[in-house]
């Protein structure tokens, strides 16, 4: 069966209306796919139309557009296959974002490169139910529920009752073992879906609400921890019935004002499955001395930073209303929130979780770009060169399956930032902040790199972003401007921002006792009791751990200055003690 027949479209798009579509879509800014993406979807569209209606072969694009060699074998090369997932992925966000603005969308179906042009927009793929038979991704509740269809008893009327009653036994524990193994099998978790609205209040405004609209898709998309659709999420098959939900969906519903020259957006947040109404609040701007475009670059930043940041609403509500067992989304939730808390209760937990998620799909580029992260903090801790090496690939190969994710940039950052690499590391977390400028965790760990290698102003700066519009400043925001609170000799300033945490790391536990014994405190002493508690050896390995963390030897010199006043004792070259 042709592509075009299995989609449901004839002949009825013509060839100019289909390379109209491709040329729009291709200058369209919105449609966030890299510059290789896009140049195999021109490749295959032009060949399609050049003669190839079956579909280009994967050896062409590989040669063609990727730049492979004439022995490329793509049994053993997948590269062809990661950049057709990564372009579909990406039409499919951009037309649930966006919509047909142009009347027709292209799809690339699976199993062959050739592209479908369909009308009218938004249709999904029609399966029949003849077809739906031979598709291989068969969930084994419905292999048990086809087992055990009424139709079988029916078709034997000349067994006795015995037999009958027995297979009607056996059906019986069929079900309940079947339903009893896909109940005890984790959750695989996917990311929430939101459904967007803005309406303005005065048709005056109504052009300024759907720029602001399109700029906020954009931004919610660039963080890539949402999933943005146009329309509610449908009806799903029965079978999702037997097992947990694997996505949430929530409505975000505004209204835009204006008052003057100042811009606000009223929103709330609803829970479609119950209709719940989550929580609501207002962005408003003072546009005085302000374009009308950095207003509302503006109120789309805050906006974002409420609804899609890992401590924004609606990551807030699915991190801690995620089943224990989850694996998928709430377990990169889990563990950006270990990290961001500073806390190591949990690592161990959290990295089973990426594990089995890596294993359950090997192509989920947040579940390895957040166990990278963990992997290249632990580093910071405790060196160890199987973990740094083990981090760097799983970066590396988050980078190459989502080269758009800001997360994936981050996690390569901070392994090539502990494995020495500093040059190579600020250049990724700069391209991480371009592709996302509207995160403060990015901001934020960028941040504390910049700052441990001497970049103090350029630190402070972006930690100073990072905890703007956001009902949680990130952590590393915080320890930096403490460090620099310190660093300016402001000890009071210092301790008071590194008790705001409740960060048990070792590096807060260090600037607590070191601030105190600065401002002559009683304070100090207690402190650096709890400091020996946390890391008993720490006057031994002080220096060791300060040059892991790559921060400057003057800077954590006049750390450990703070901690001699509070009592620490420190070896120093040619003596036992400093005291």
């Amino acid at each position: 069966m042709r592509a075009e027949e299995q989609y449901g479209v004839g002949q009825e798009v013509p060839c100019p209306e289909a390379l109209a579509e491709l040329e729009r879509l291709l200058a369209d800014e919105r449609f966030r796919a890299t510059e290789r993406s896009r140049s195999i979807l021109r490749y295959i569209v032009e060949q399609q139309f050049a003669g190839c209606a079956e579909g280009v072969k994967a050896y062409s694009i590989a040669v063609d557009v990727l730049g492979r060699q004439s022995n490329f074998d793509p049994s053993l090369d997948p590269i062809v296959r990661i950049e057709l997932s990564r372009l579909r992925s990406s039409l499919s966000q951009y037309y649930e974002a966006f919509g047909t603005e142009g009347g027709v969308t292209v799809q690339l179906p699976r199993g062959r490169y050739v592209a479908v042009f369909t009308l009218p927009p938004g249709n999904f793929p029609h399966v029949d139910a003849e077809e739906h038979s031979a598709v291989v991704d068969v969930d084994p509740i419905d292999v048990v529920s086809a087992q055990v269809s009424p139709t079988v008893v029916s078709t034997a009327p000349s067994w006795s009752w015995l037999a009958v009653a027995t297979l009607g036994l056996l059906m019986i524990a069929a079900v309940a073992g079947g339903v009893a193994v896909y109940a005890s099998r984790p959750i695989m978790t996917a990311k929430p879906t939101v459904v967007i609205t803005l309406a303005a209040m005065d048709e005056a405004l109504r052009g300024e609400a759907s720029v602001t609209r399109d700029m906020l898709l954009t931004a919610l998309t660039q963080f890539q921890t949402l999933t943005v659709s146009q329309v509610p999420r449908r009806e799903r098959p029965l079978a999702s019935v037997l097992r947990p939900a694997k996505s949430n969906t929530y409505a975000i519903d505004m209204k835009y004002y204006g008052d003057g020259h100042d811009r606000s957006i009223w929103w709330q947040i609803v829970d479609t499955e119950t209709g719940d109404l989550l929580k609501s609040g207002l962005e408003r701007v003072d546009a005085t001395g302000q374009t009308a475009a950095a207003v509302r670059g503006e109120l789309v930043a805050q906006l974002a930073r409420r609804f899609a940041t890992i401590r924004g609403v609606i990551n807030n509500i699915e991190t801690h209303n995620a089943a224990e067992r989850s694996l998928g989304n709430a377990c990169v939730l889990r563990a950006e929130y270990e990290l961001d808390g500073g806390g190591a209760s949990g690592i161990g937990q959290t990295i089973s979780c990426l594990e089995r998620t890596i294993a359950a799909n090997s192509y989920d580029a947040d579940a390895t770009a957040a166990l990278a992260t963990v992997l290249a903090a632990e580093q910071a801790e405790a060196a160890d060169d199987s973990k740094m090496a083990r981090a760097l690939e799983l970066a590396g190969r988050a980078v190459s399956l989502a080269p758009l994710s800001d997360r994936a940039h981050i996690a390569l950052m901070l392994a090539q930032f502990y494995s020495g690499r500093i040059d190579a590391a600020l250049a990724e977390g700069n391209r991480a902040l371009a592709l996302n400028p509207n995160n403060p965790d990015v901001a934020a760990k960028l941040a504390l790199v910049l700052f441990s290698s001497g970049y103090f102003d350029a630190g402070v700066s972006l930690a100073r972003d990072a905890g703007k519009s956001v009902d949680v400043v990130p952590r590393d925001a915080v320890l930096v401007l403490a460090l620099d609170a310190y660093r300016r000799r402001d000890w009071s300033e210092a301790s008071l921002l590194a008790e705001q945490t409740s960060d048990s790391a070792f590096l807060i536990g260090v600037l607590r006792v070191a601030a105190l014994a600065q401002l002559g405190s009683d304070g100090a002493a207690p402190r650096l009791a709890e400091l020996r508690q946390l890391a008993p050896d720490f006057e031994t390995t002080f220096r060791e751990r300060m040059a892991q963390r790559r921060y400057q030897p003057v800077f954590s010199a006049s750390i450990e200055e703070g901690l001699a006043k509070a009592g620490a004792r420190f070896k120093v070259e040619g003596e036992a003690t400093a005291f």
